[in-house]
């Protein structure tokens, strides 16, 4: 009898399919979502890298308007810096810098 138990639990076993991956309990969570955004960041012409304080990895990209005079946020594609009242050559640009806002008064942003 014991040895038909033993001979019942192996067999029901094995009838199990791949096991799913392990649940991290985080919903959502995706392993290669770094991989698949850098894939996306490099198909669209961008760079992959690392910066701000954090080390987050990031999608850099040239802007079209980079070095152009700019009076106000809204001339550039990305920041319109103030010191040199010129659009930023890339974004994102990490650390704190002075831009021109919208109504083109300087203020200091800072972006990790």
């Amino acid at each position: 009898m014991m040895r038909l138990a033993l001979v019942l639990m192996i067999g029901l076993g094995s009838c199990q399919g791949d096991s799913a991956p392990p649940d991290t309990g985080l919903k959502g969570y995706d392993p290669r979502a770094i991989e698949r955004e850098q894939a996306a960041c490099t198909a669209r012409g961008g760079r992959w890298g690392q910066g701000g304080i954090g080390g987050r990895f990031a999608c850099y990209t040239d802007t079209r308007d980079g070095g152009r005079i700019c009076r106000a946020a809204g001339d550039c594609e990305g920041l319109c810096l103030a010191r040199s009242q010129s659009c930023a050559p890339v974004t994102p640009l990490f650390g704190c810098n002075e831009v021109l806002t919208q109504s083109g008064q300087a203020a200091t942003i800072c972006i990790d």
